[in-house]
């Protein structure tokens, strides 16, 4: 498996996981997740290996269409970006001013919480 589609199907699979069905939710989880194999999962299920990938497939398609319609993993990104530049101007200009680093310490807290 390619890490970088690891990496994002777990983050969408973050955003919208309560969009899923129970099934989805549980393979998805136990392949990306738990790194089950296709045949680890269809023996917990008692499913064949086909069923197991033909529903991950379907699943991966259906948190991308998600994602192209709502962007909520996109605009996470770009909001993290935005906040790692007010940090580093922060301090590199106002390293002394404890209320506005601890403003900025309030707004990564909020958003590693949503």
């Amino acid at each position: 498996m390619e890490l970088e589609k690891t990496n994002r199907i777990n983050a969408l699979f973050d955003f919208y996981e309560e969009l899923l069905t129970n099934k989805q939710m549980q393979y998805i989880g136990s392949y990306y997740r738990e790194d089950y194999s296709l045949g680890e999962i269809a023996e917990n299920f008692d499913v064949s290996r086909q069923a197991v990938y033909d529903n991950i497939k379907r699943t991966e398609q259906t948190l991308e269409k998600y994602e192209n319609k709502l962007h909520l993993y996109r605009d996470f990104l770009e909001r993290n970006k935005r906040i790692d530049s007010l940090v580093e101007y922060v301090n590199q200009y106002y390293q002394n001013d404890q209320r506005l680093l601890k403003l900025i310490s309030l707004i990564e807290d909020t958003e590693d919480q949503g």
